[in-house]
């Protein structure tokens, strides 16, 4: 008779467990999509925060300190002279400059040579006094032409800096090292350094020499002294750079509102505007196809944030101003749901009513105005206590963390059985193995298998016991 058990000991498949444990983490699995799609939600009212948000940067320069004016700068010719201004200090008005001098930093110009990076200078060294004292700067075989010694210098680090020019007017010779300071102005004077060299393809030498000068205006017909070529204390509020001398001639500069910059934030506003209301009607764009778990679609806090928008831009703010609303200044509704700038209507009514533009868009600045308007709209949808965003983030990031927990939970459950269950399937083994040698004892004292069969594996047990 013979004992036989079916596969290793008990005869059951090798990954039995592992797919009982896949069983149980399937719940897990659906938790962890649903808590995706939960996520793939908080992105989209993320983005719709973060598109919301961007609407009031680009109108937060119009109702600064100065408000509503942005001022530049109308130079009567910008390559002789030009400038910036602070909104906060320059006054509007105008002045008259005659460039007479630039300032001009202190400079030596070396004898020419044929090429900038074959010849040969020498050895030696360039001796520089400085505010530290005396410096030298070596120049080797390796580093012997005018390009080398340009390098040497700059990398040196002392307050003066090389480059090689060409001057055309030498044929043969026209590479030639400068060596100059970093300042303009006689506060800024150097003394040119010395040189020794020995054994160069040539002579070289110091040609040429500048001493550091300050620069001279005239202004409104005063003629004046400065020492730098971008000047800021000689009109309050205004920076001045000096870009070439002219002699003779006077410049007429003057500070007025730059319209333009106006013009363009509130295109800015437009654009951003419009980001929001092309968002809301690209996740409402629902059909049988629709991946629901991709978009907003019909959520609440799209109609809450596109009805805000639509009574922000469509009301009348009364300022005092002749101008109440968005329409009298071209931007209006158009079939599509987004709005239109007409940007010619609105440079007509600025450049009239500059003042009524300002205080329809600007009013008291907390209030009354359609900026402050804007921000306190923005701000209350997306108040995190009782804002339509606010709160939609709110529930859906609760969400996430409950999901989040049922997750762990269930997964320390399924460890636990997983651990539970192997112990089981090891002890089981372990019995079974004892019930087979025990089988085999068996079947040799009963004469091997042509006694008969003793079958565990499959539940049956011969004849011949």
């Amino acid at each position: 008779m013979a004992i036989t058990f079916g596969g290793i000991n008990t005869g059951l498949p090798p990954n039995l467990v592992d797919q009982l444990v896949e069983v149980e983490k399937q719940p897990i699995k659906n938790l962890e999509q649903k808590k995706q799609k939960t996520q793939n939600k908080l992105n989209l009212v993320n983005q719709l925060d973060e598109k919301v948000q961007a609407i009031t940067k680009t109108l937060g320069q119009l109702a600064s300190t100065r408000g509503f004016s942005n001022l530049k700068v109308v130079s009567g010719d910008p390559t002789i002279l030009d400038g910036t201004a602070d909104p906060e200090l320059a006054p509007n008005g105008n002045w008259n400059i005659e460039v007479m001098q630039l300032a001009n930093k202190a400079a030596a110009l070396s004898n020419g040579f044929p090429d900038d990076d074959k010849t040969q200078l020498g050895v030696g060294y360039f001796k520089f006094k400085t505010p530290n004292g005396t410096k030298e700067v070596y120049i080797d075989g390796a580093s012997s032409t005018l390009k080398g010694a340009a390098q040497k210098i700059n990398q040196a680090g002392l307050g003066f800096q090389a480059s090689v020019i060409k001057d055309s007017k030498d044929k043969d010779n026209p590479y030639r090292l400068m060596v100059s300071g970093m300042k303009v102005g006689e506060d800024n004077s150097i003394e040119y350094p010395t040189l020794y060299f020995l054994d160069g393809d040539q002579d070289f030498y110091f040609d040429e020499e500048k001493p550091a000068q300050n620069g001279k205006i005239k202004l409104d017909g005063f003629e004046l002294e400065v020492d730098s070529n971008k000047l800021n204390n000689i009109v309050p509020g205004l920076t001045l750079d000096l870009k070439q001398a002219a002699p003779g001639r006077t410049i007429s500069i003057g500070v007025s509102e730059d319209r333009e910059v106006v013009s363009g934030k509130i295109k800015d506003f437009v654009e951003k505007a419009n980001d929001v209301l092309s968002f809301i009607q690209k996740q409402n764009q629902l059909n049988e196809k629709s991946d629901t778990s991709q978009t907003l679609g019909g959520d609440a806090v799209l109609r809450t944030v596109e009805n805000n928008l639509r009574q922000m831009i469509q009301g009348a703010q009364y300022t005092g101003s002749k101008v109440t609303s968005l329409n009298q200044l071209g931007i209006t509704f158009n079939r599509n749901g987004t709005i239109d700038l007409d940007q010619e209507k609105f440079n007509k009514v600025l450049a009239e009513s500059p003042a009524d533009v300002r205080q329809f868009l600007v009013g008291d600045g907390f209030k009354t105005g359609f900026i402050p308007g804007v921000k306190n709209t923005i701000a209350r949808i997306s108040n995190l206590t009782f804002g339509a965003i606010g709160l939609k983030k709110q529930g859906l990031q609760q969400q996430i963390s409950q999901m989040d927990q049922r997750i762990d939970n269930m997964t320390r459950m399924v460890e636990q059985k997983e651990k539970t269950l192997r112990q089981r399937f090891a002890n089981l083994e372990e019995t079974m193995s004892k019930l087979k040698s025990q089988g085999n004892v068996l079947n040799e004292k009963l004469g091997g298998p042509s006694a008969g069969a003793l079958n565990f594996g499959g539940a049956s047990l011969g004849s011949g016991i």
